[in-house]
């Protein structure tokens, strides 16, 4: 009994403690504030092959002996998406070497990508007199999957190469060669041999497969069965990474949830959104797609608002920056889909780095050094009082 009553106050005590401590826990963030997530409905096998691209993603890191370089930009996927955003000015790539569509010059000096980082006892690139070359911040990897699976039928409906319409947009597919390791996605259509590319700043990757393959190999220096070609060497060497991990990759970035919009119903956010429309916005960045066929069922056949028509339109002098892939001009940038943009600077460090670049700090600077085809809603985005401007950014900052 004695014992039992000097444990008492400490049994007591510890209890204390014990409880008041779930105060001071974390609280989880919400689904809607978080960019990283599997899509629903996927099956058991959908969700392991996930998992398992998951942690190639996000946990794998490339050494030496395991491949990375000798040059190299990053070591892993998540080097450059952290949390599956935007990336950084420290994480931004540069491509050089392409003024127009007759190809790259500079592919025998390093080209397209610069190699900023080397493996000590070797140099890392630097761009090759001559050469023009652009940066591009990694952009958002959510929402992908719904991307991959518009179809092209839809694609090019909502391209209008010679204005038609006279509203000043001519937005235009980039028609590309496929690489010789891919296949034509269903409901695929051709011209000339070439086929509508739809990934990255200028649209010149096809699909999600080349996009991973030409990141690990570009990006971390590791060859593929897909690609062999060592980037320093410029050499067929042995697979780095095995065909099963590069396939758990694209299974991940295709199966990423879509960024959920967050206030939607608060005044500001509507009437910025109706001002969007008004403004002309939406003519580019369509604020509604629909996917075709996907054997990934949660894909298939669904309504989706990414806010990009996944068209070329060229933005204008200021953001020409003479350097280009594919067919399209250097001054023409596929239209970024908008969904996600308020969670950016949560994997920017706190703020804004935006367009191509990164080269606008806040979302009025974006819009502000829009041009050419986007130079009529930029002008009436100026003459809005400051009130309707705010309305806008909060419906931006919702998406």
């Amino acid at each position: 009994m004695l014992l039992e009553l000097k444990l008492f106050p400490k049994i007591l005590v510890l209890g204390l403690l014990l409880g008041s401590c779930d105060k001071y826990e974390p609280v989880a963030p919400l689904e809607e504030e978080l960019l990283d997530g599997p899509l629903g409905g996927l099956t058991s096998a959908q969700n392991a092959q996930f998992l398992a691209g998951d942690i190639a993603f996000n946990d794998d890191v490339f050494t030496s002996r395991s491949g990375l370089g000798p040059l190299f930009v990053a070591t892993n996927c998540a080097s450059c998406h952290a949390g599956d955003g935007k990336g950084t000015p420290f994480t931004t790539l540069t491509r050089f070497g392409q003024t127009d569509a007759t190809g790259n010059q500079f592919l025998h000096l390093g080209g397209p990508q610069i190699q900023n980082r080397a493996l000590p006892g070797y140099e890392p690139e630097t761009v090759p007199n001559g050469a023009t070359f652009s940066k591009f911040t990694p952009p958002a990897v959510t929402g992908l999957g719904f991307l991959q699976y518009v179809t092209d039928a839809d694609i090019m409906a909502m391209s209008d190469p010679n204005d038609d319409d006279g509203d000043g947009i001519s937005g235009v597919p980039n028609w590309g060669t496929l690489k010789e390791y891919l296949d034509p996605l269903d409901n695929a259509i051709a011209q000339d041999g070439k086929y509508i590319h739809r990934f990255g700043k200028k649209a010149a990757a096809y699909d999600l497969l080349q996009q991973t393959v030409d990141a690990y190999n570009q990006d971390i220096g590791i060859a593929s069965s897909f690609d062999p070609k060592d980037v320093y060497s410029g050499l067929t060497i042995d697979p780095e990474v095995s065909d099963k991990t590069i396939r758990d990759v694209v299974a991940y970035l295709n199966t990423l949830k879509a960024p959920i919009p967050r206030n939607q119903e608060a005044s500001q956010v509507q009437n910025g959104k109706s001002l969007f429309s008004r403004i002309n916005c939406a003519s580019c960045h369509r604020p509604e797609l629909v996917t075709g066929y996907s054997p990934i069922e949660a894909l298939s056949r669904k309504t989706f608002q990414p806010y990009t028509d996944l068209l070329l339109h060229d933005m204008g002098l200021g953001l020409d920056d003479g350097y280009t892939e594919g067919s399209a001009l250097t001054s023409e940038w596929r239209t970024p889909p908008l969904w996600g943009l308020g969670l950016s600077p949560t994997t920017q460090g706190g703020q804004y780095f935006l367009l191509h670049d990164g080269r606008a700090h806040s979302i009025e600077e974006a819009i502000l050094m829009h041009g050419g085809e986007a130079e009529n809603s930029k002008n009436q985005y100026q003459s809005l009082t400051q009130s309707e401007k705010n309305d806008l950014i909060k419906f931006l900052e919702s998406l």
